[in-house]
Order: C-alpha cells, then structure tokens, then sequence
C-alpha cells in the first residue's frame, strides 16, 4: 500500500540488502468508498493508471528509480471482475452504472451472469462453476472467456508491460479458469513473470497445479503451516516443509495484505514481532519456494486503509516508523536472511539437528544449506547456551547476520568463528535465532 513516491525512494536501500523485486498493491484507478478501506483497490472501474498511491508519471518514475538500481516491479493485478456496487465514481473520475456498464470499456455482455446461485454471488465454494462465473462478494464478473475481454485485460498489462513492469501477481485466480488465464497471459507483449492467487489448501474443487502451466503460483498452506508450528507447535516439524506444488514454480509468504486481517489465528504478522522475527529467519533459510516479505502498516479495523492525508484517502508518503508504518522487511533478522537466502541458493539442507535429540521439545532446530551457510532458530522458552554446532563451512570468523551487518569487513553485532572440520560454538538466546554465511565474512 505504498505510494509510488516512496517506493521509488525506498529501491536503492532494497537493492543494497538484496531484495530482488517489489509487489506493488494495484496501479489502475480503482472505486471511491466512505473510509477508504484498504480493498478498494481490488475494485477496479477503469485501466487507467491513476489512484491513490500517485498517477501515471509518478508510476513511471518509480520503476525507473528502482530499475536504475537493478530493483524489479511486480504489479498486482486485477483482472478478474471491476467494483462490486452498482454505480458510482471512480478515483480518476471514471464512472459506472448499472453494476455492468463501464463507459468506453465494457456494456452488461461482457461479464458473466452465472444463473446457478441467488444473486449470482458464489455461494458454495465447492461447487466449480459458481467459483470460476458467479460473482465474488458482488464484485461483477468480468466473462474472461470472451475475446474482447480477454484483449481488453491483455492491453491493460502490455500498457504495464510498456511502463517497465518485469512481472504480476495475479488476483482471485482461481475465480478464472486455468484455459482463459493462459489465454490472457499469451497475448502479452513480451514475456514477464507471473504468479497466481490460488487460494487452495486442499478439499476445494479447483487446485493450484491447473494454473502452473503458465505462471508461478503463491501457496497459502505455507505460512499456515510456519504459523503453526512457531505459534503452537514443534518448529522441528518444519523439516520436510513443502507445499503441494514443486518448489520450482511456488511463491511462499508468511502473511499477505488479506490474510493478516482475515487468515485466521495460526497467521503469524508483524502483531508479534519476536515470533514473526524467527518465523521469517526460517522462510529465508529453507530452500522450498520463493519466498515475499510483507511490509505492513498498522490496523486495529481489519478494513483499515493506509495511512491518508485527506478524506479522499490520498495515501501518506512512507517514513517508516511513524503515522502507523511498520517497515518490518527492514528489520535487522530479516534483511540480514535476504542476504544469506541469496548467498545460499542452490543448496540444500544438511546436517540438521533438532533438540529432540537432546530430550528438548522440538523447538529448536539447526541446519547447513551446503557450505555456504548455518542457520539456528531456538523457538524455545529456554535458551541453547554453549551448544557447538557442526557446520560445513570453511574456517574463520562469520557475522551473525541476524543481529548484524558487515559493514566495511566489520559486524555491526556478535560475530562466530568456525574452526576446522566446520564446528562452532554458540550461544542462542529463547526466541532468538542465528545465521551465517559465506558472504559475511569478517576482515
């Protein structure tokens, strides 16, 4: 929910730290609503490039400020349906009618008018047809398996395309069906990265694997599962952490923009900040998937906007810090992961250890990704005091990337030296973690 502005001004301290890309909320005008929650954008009355998050040049301006330091821009797009009232005026002063007539863009044929559930609103999400043509929470429907259509929602992402965008993220996918998403992405321009909202943790007609033929998708079983075990569980359980999908084609995230508000409890967020800590060093240590960082702002009402500096919701510039601004992508743990998950890409895990071994409950594990990196996460309530610990990697004295950052040959923390044969040893406090690398090496 950052306007263009202030992510163009946040790029060079991302590239600096590692971070490949931005998921930026989505760049058409969307409705107007009293309150200005934080879903209107997801209710989109026209493709221009015009919300609150800034206009069309401040767009252009940020993907050129973030390519100039080698920073990637994914738009979340959504192509699915446009606003769920039946009229009104939109940011950009677009406006519509009818819950079906959008001027200039489409009249009531172009949208799907499922006829099998009261109201056409979905009504059982079991049920296949309603999910891909009904109509989710009176969002109208756009008929994605209509040509014009389909150009039509192909020339708004060749319009992002153009700008510089490098990829999507693509909402209520699985509200489409797999044959007309394919149809859509294969008129792009050129190519560009995509990965799916597919909300499927199993029991629910339409699976995430129909959609892998032509993108990427985002598995939300993944932080559930992370969530549990750090919240309730035995973090050791996470040994064979996967997701349904192979790892090659799998976005994970720990939580996102709607599942903080409505994921339910086992949804760990920035709400508590020792656990989401360790959960995030474990996401950037385990080699299953591609793992997005939230960057959030607070709320008590789920509904809750972003930061505004007017009635109509015009969105605050980012200072981390203050007017309700989280920033927790720039905590020190997880900036310092995004170094060692580039650093050990590629490897896999070995030598794992876990406090079962020891009579422990489970709660605290160690692993090497190959000899490039060492990772401790102690989820326990007491700490792992003096434990040496077998790593693979070559003699010598490494930050600890999650307490500090080497700076000019120097840790900004405490620093572990590994002796031959990769052992070293290491206190880890209770809700704390550890994590070293090849590539932050001291001296």
């Amino acid at each position: 929910q950052w306007n263009w502005r202030s992510v163009a001004a946040e790029c060079p301290r991302l590239a600096k730290v590692g971070y490949a890309g931005v998921q930026i909320s989505p760049a058409q005008e969307h409705a107007q609503v009293v309150g200005n929650p934080w879903w209107v954008d997801y209710q989109p009355v026209s493709y221009q490039i015009a919300s609150r998050r800034g206009d069309r040049a401040a767009f252009q301006a940020m993907v050129s400020a973030c390519h100039a330091v080698g920073v990637k821009i994914y738009a979340d797009a959504v192509i699915n349906h446009m606003a769920g009232s039946d009229s009104g005026v939109g940011w950009a002063g677009s406006t519509w009618s009818g819950h079906y007539t959008y001027p200039g863009i489409y009249q009531p044929q172009d949208f799907h008018h499922c006829g099998i559930a009261p109201n056409d609103d979905i009504g059982d999400y079991q049920n296949r047809a309603q999910v891909q043509t009904c109509e989710l929470v009176n969002l109208a429907d756009l008929d994605t398996g209509s040509d014009y259509v389909r150009g039509r929602i192909a020339a708004y992402l060749n319009d992002l395309i153009a700008l510089g965008v490098d990829g999507f993220r693509v909402d209520a996918v699985k509200h489409m069906s797999a044959e007309d998403v394919a149809a859509i992405m294969g008129r792009l321009s050129k190519p560009a990265e995509r990965y799916y909202e597919v909300i499927d943790k199993g029991g629910e007609p339409i699976s995430m694997s129909e959609y892998t033929g032509s993108g990427k998708v985002l598995v939300f079983s993944y932080g559930d599962e992370v969530g549990s075990a750090v919240q309730w569980g035995k973090i050791a359980a996470l040994r064979n952490l996967g997701g349904g999908v192979d790892g090659t084609v799998a976005r994970v995230f720990l939580d996102n923009h709607d599942t903080q508000r409505h994921g339910g409890a086992q949804v760990i967020t920035f709400k508590q900040p020792r656990l989401y800590a360790l959960a995030n060093v474990f996401m950037l240590a385990w080699p299953y998937g591609e793992p997005t960082v939230m960057s959030s702002f607070e709320f008590t009402n789920p509904d809750a906007g972003p930061p505004s500096t007017d009635q109509s919701g015009t969105t605050k510039d980012t200072v981390c810090g203050q007017d309700g601004w989280v920033c927790e992508h720039r905590w020190q743990s997880t900036e310092g992961m995004v170094g060692f998950h580039n650093v050990v890409k590629g490897s896999g895990v070995e030598l794992w250890w876990d406090d079962t071994s020891v009579g422990g409950s489970g709660n605290a594990v160690a692993f090497a990704r190959g000899d490039r990196g060492y990772v401790v996460v102690n989820n326990a309530t007491a700490p792992l005091s003096g434990r040496s610990f077998q790593s693979r990697m070559p003699p010598g004295t490494y930050c600890d990337v999650v307490h500090g950052a080497l700076v000019d040959g120097r840790c900004s923390g405490p620093s572990v030296t590994v002796a031959a044969h990769g052992w070293f040893t290491a206190d880890v406090g209770n809700l704390d973690a550890l994590a070293i690398h090849v590539g932050a090496k001291v001296g």
